[in-house]
């Protein structure tokens, strides 16, 4: 098989590897991908957005399926696109993305549905959206109704800082269009967890937990990223929790998506709050996880290829989904001051002393022969053991052998778990 990847980041490298894995694989390309997927791959210079070059090119190499890794291209129509040209492609028609591509359609749906969430109110004009905001107590959340590379939503510690981020979201555009409705929602509290799940439409199977570490610094501290690290199994929460979230969110969701004319087909992925009422819906996205994509596949026995082909044919109940005993644990290798500004071009060392990890690259470049830096995330590092501290313990100390001019790391990944 020829295997078109979309995307360039620790999440499509990861995709590389694991498809690379099958014995019915012959080719891999990705585009536009990155220097660590070079290394597994064949690289075309073709940019996510551009749908027309992406389907001539599937259909010149005689692609035979393709695999779309970020949520942009997905939102904006490129399985409409290429399934309209014949190629088979893994991931949600637009249709379906708006699961991930607007937090208004979301919560509408949850609500309609009686789908666990937070209550919440949407406003497309600031004005009511602040009137509103002063009959509510923080903290509170604020969220932008489109995409925002992960940034459009704002925990408000006090109203005040809740009103700058809605004059910010709506009033200054920060986030372009994706601002032009917010939704104002309950502030929840408990421990986040992530749930992906395969979906063909009426079935879903869930993969292994994991959880993510959004915040830069330890502690949690400090503002959002994309993603700082992760783990999975998630020993702290019982497996009755995990089966909860899945009997009341996840099936009722993608069944809604049925219902609504919109079947879901791809990975749909479930932020979920364990509240003391049970688990809640934060999110969904139409995609795999950046960095849960790391942990779980690492645990993944079946061959990815035979789930994806089955998801697309709509088989996905015929296949024995397999799962590793072994834990994982990722530790996100970041630029000095992401996720503010950063530098790019910084020479990375290191990497040949890696003992036993795998090494997935986010943001790297070749240059004169060498990696560099190309990114805010730079690389995951995976370690895997028996239990989360011996994954854990693989994963720091191969951490600390990649070198490169202020790296940042959290040093607590997967602590949570060993409390």
């Amino acid at each position: 098989m020829r295997i078109l990847v979309i995307g360039r980041g620790g999440r499509e490298h990861t995709l590389v590897w694991a498809l690379n894995k099958s014995d019915k694989v012959e080719q891999i390309y990705c585009a536009p991908g990155n220097a660590g997927i070079a290394q597994i791959a064949e690289c075309v210079p073709i940019q996510e957005n551009q749908f027309e070059k992406l389907s001539q090119f599937a259909l010149d190499y005689a692609v035979d399926l393709v695999v779309v890794g970020p949520d942009d291209p997905l939102s904006e129509g490129i399985v409409d696109h290429m399934e309209d040209r014949g190629l088979p492609v893994f991931g949600p028609r637009a249709n379906a993305a708006i699961i991930e591509g607007s937090k208004v359609f979301t919560k509408n749906l949850l609500k309609k549905y009686n789908i666990p969430t937070a209550a919440y109110e949407t406003f497309t004009e600031y004005e009511p959206a602040a009137a509103y905001l002063q009959t509510q107590k923080a903290p509170i959340v604020i969220k932008a109704d489109g995409l925002a590379a992960g940034k459009g939503v704002i925990v408000a510690a006090t109203l005040e800082e809740a009103d700058h981020a809605l004059q910010e979201i709506m009033v200054q555009k920060v986030f372009g269009d994706a601002g032009n409705q917010v939704v104002i929602e309950e502030f929840m509290t408990g421990q986040e967890m992530s749930i992906l799940a395969f979906v063909d439409g009426n079935t879903v199977r869930p993969m292994v937990p994991a959880q993510d570490h959004k915040p830069v610094y330890d502690g949690d501290k400090g503002p959002n990223t994309g993603g700082m690290g992760t783990y999975s199994p998630v020993p702290h929460i019982p497996q009755s929790v995990v089966d909860e979230a899945i009997r009341t969110i996840l099936i009722p969701c993608a069944e809604a998506m049925v219902q609504e004319g919109r079947p879901f087909r791809g990975v749909l992925y479930a932020g979920l709050m364990l509240t003391e009422e049970g688990p809640k819906t934060i999110e969904f996205n139409a995609r795999f996880g950046d960095p849960e994509t790391q942990v779980v596949l690492s645990r993944l026995e079946t061959d990815l290829v035979d789930i994806f082909l089955a998801t697309v044919e709509g088989q996905l109940a015929q296949i024995d989904i397999q799962w590793s005993e072994e834990a994982a644990v990722c530790v996100v290798l970041a630029s000095e001051g992401y996720p503010g500004p950063y530098p790019k071009g910084v020479p990375i060392h290191g990497l040949d002393e890696v003992q036993e990890c795998a090494v997935f690259h986010a943001g790297t470049a070749m240059k004169d022969g060498g990696f560099v830096t190309n990114g805010g995330r730079v690389l995951g590092v995976v370690g895997k053991g028996a239990d989360i501290a011996a994954a854990r313990a693989a994963a720091y100390a191969d951490a600390e052998r990649i070198r490169f001019e202020g790296k940042h790391m959290r040093s607590d990944i997967a602590m949570k778990a060993l409390m």
